[in-house]
């Protein structure tokens, strides 16, 4: 099963911490986490007017609870493939739900897949505008992680037509 995913964290930098994360799988279910436990004090106004102003804000849980949730939402999956859109620190914060790499659950893949590569393979710019591509402009919310994974498995879908 391959599942999309996004998240968003408190920045580009070595010490970011996870805000919250999407996951949508090929079979259309869904999980959307808004962590409790991030650190607060990276949050700058670019975060505060793109990121934060997208949360729903409504049963946060802290990253044990989202390491449980996760397995719940994989664990009707014998063989998971996880992909992103230029996943660099997607990939190292979702590691890091479990501590590091050799802890995420067997049935992931432990290798991930960038939307980004694809792009280029298929010959398409990686700088394309992923909501247009997908043809989801309309109700937007750029910056939310579910919201985001969705566009992501759309261009997947459109990509490998």
């Amino acid at each position: 099963m391959k599942i999309f995913f996004d998240t968003e964290f408190t920045g580009l930098h070595q010490g970011t911490t996870l805000i919250s994360i999407g996951m949508i799988a090929e079979d259309g279910r869904e999980l959307y986490c808004e962590l409790n436990d991030y650190d607060k004090t990276q949050i700058d106004d670019w975060l505060k007017d793109n990121v934060i102003a997208n949360l729903h804000n409504t049963n946060t849980i802290n990253t044990e609870q989202l390491r449980k949730a996760i397995e719940e939402f994989i664990e009707p999956y014998d063989k998971v493939e996880i992909w992103s859109d230029c996943l660099s620190y997607d990939w190292v914060l979702f590691n890091q739900i479990w501590g590091h790499a050799f802890n995420i659950p067997k049935a992931i893949y432990y290798i991930p897949f960038d939307l980004c590569t694809l792009f280029k393979i298929k010959g398409i710019d990686p700088d394309v505008s992923r909501e247009e591509f997908a043809g989801m402009t309309k109700g937007s919310q750029k910056h939310n992680a579910l919201w985001d994974a969705k566009v992501i498995r759309e261009c997947y879908l459109k990509a490998i037509q």
